[in-house]
């Protein structure tokens, strides 16, 4: 099955929107402690692609009891993103997640090279 049957609500903490978007103080201040930051293209695009995964995702990620997340995935045919390096390079992302809160709800919308397949 795809898609998410549920009922989900977006997080409204504008630090995990903001940390996904290009010129953001919260996005240039993980590039310069990180390294690099994975960015979508700008806000339209997170929205749209929250907006699929929601539709046609696919559930992702190992079963883990204890894990406080749930998430689904999607690969996209063109970049929806890309990780920002610190020396500028940029390395273009086709794959988006949302992740879902268990206890909650609140999800909140990734971009991402690959789905998650480990426990961490």
């Amino acid at each position: 099955m795809s898609g998410i049957d549920r009922e989900i609500y977006i997080e409204n903490r504008t630090s995990l929107i903001d940390k996904h978007l290009p010129e953001t103080e919260k996005s240039q201040r993980e590039l310069k402690t990180e390294g690099m930051v994975y960015l979508f293209n700008d806000r339209q695009t997170m929205e749209r692609v929250g907006e699929e995964i929601k539709q046609r995702g696919e559930r992702t990620g190992a079963e883990d009891s204890e894990d406080k997340y749930e998430r689904y995935g999607l690969f996209f045919a063109e970049p929806i993103g890309y990780i920002l390096k610190l020396d500028g390079t940029r390395i273009p992302l086709h794959y988006g997640e949302i992740k879902i809160k268990k206890s909650t709800g609140k999800y909140h919308v990734i971009p991402r090279t690959r789905p998650r397949t480990t426990k961490s």
